[in-house]
């Protein structure tokens, strides 16, 4: 309703239904501006905004518009947290944390190799979607069977802060080019430095030997483990509160708004 005899109850309609609302938000008198949230690296998008070229679009990250450099970007905002999760400043030794989805491109096989090679215990908070079923049972459900691994499923917020502030780090082993990634921002939040492998947006959110490591393969990311002392926790939050709260967000939009 909101594209049709609504939008005139309105100073601008803030989208983020992706392209889907493109003829639409074409043929309404109220400003539209959608921000993209997925991947934008699959070839048939390309005639879709090479189509709808007149649609003010936001991306979340830099490195999320590079495959659609012509698209007409407004600006990018980086996503931004409220103040849900408790500073935990003394660092945490006895575990590494994961949390995400289970599913290909999250590489959650590789954050139970890293456990296993630098003999650390790896909690494993994460959901399975039906998509990921068939690879969760036959390809990630034979590897918890072992003595450092603990899958704890879905988590709440209250489980998530302590999951993360109390880890050493969280592994974001991600092999796909990340628009975003929430739980880098979770963790930082927290104080907990972050491992990630150098994929998308990655580099634009972890500070390389402030916030965390950024690695270039599986190997690196294990040698990155005996270097975690070096970061300050401090550093981490203080990433959080100057760059990915939820004002700074608000801010960022209000300003693309105007």
């Amino acid at each position: 309703q909101a594209f049709g005899d609504e939008a005139g109850r309105f100073d601008l309609i803030h989208s983020h239904l992706d392209f889907l609302s493109f003829p639409l938000s074409r043929r309404c008198a109220t400003p539209v501006l959608t921000t993209l949230h997925g991947r934008l690296d699959l070839p048939e998008l390309v005639p879709i905004y090479s189509e709808y070229n007149d649609m003010p679009i936001v991306s979340i990250s830099n490195a999320q518009r590079l495959p659609l450099p012509d698209a007409n970007w407004q600006g990018t905002v980086y996503h931004g947290l409220p103040d849900l999760y408790k500073f935990h400043p003394e660092r945490g030794s006895s575990y590494l944390a994961y949390l995400g989805r289970i599913c290909p491109e999250k590489r959650p096989d590789h954050a139970i190799e890293i456990a296993k090679r630098v003999g650390m215990p790896l909690r494993m908070a994460a959901k399975v979607d039906p998509v990921d079923r068939l690879y969760f049972e036959t390809q990630i459900a034979p590897l918890l069977d072992h003595p450092l691994v603990e899958y704890l499923g879905e988590i709440t917020d209250e489980e998530k802060c302590d999951l993360l502030g109390n880890a050493a780090a969280v592994l974001c082993t991600y092999d796909w080019p990340e628009p975003f990634g929430i739980v880098l921002i979770e963790a930082l939040a927290c104080g907990t430095p972050v491992l990630a492998y150098r994929r998308g947006s990655i580099p634009e959110i972890i500070e390389d030997g402030i916030t965390g490591f950024i690695c270039d393969n599986l190997e690196e990311m294990v040698a990155a483990v005996d270097r975690l002392p070096l970061i300050q926790r401090q550093r981490c939050r203080d990433s959080f509160e100057s760059r990915f709260t939820v004002e700074r967000m608000a801010q960022d939009y209000l300003t693309i708004y105007e």
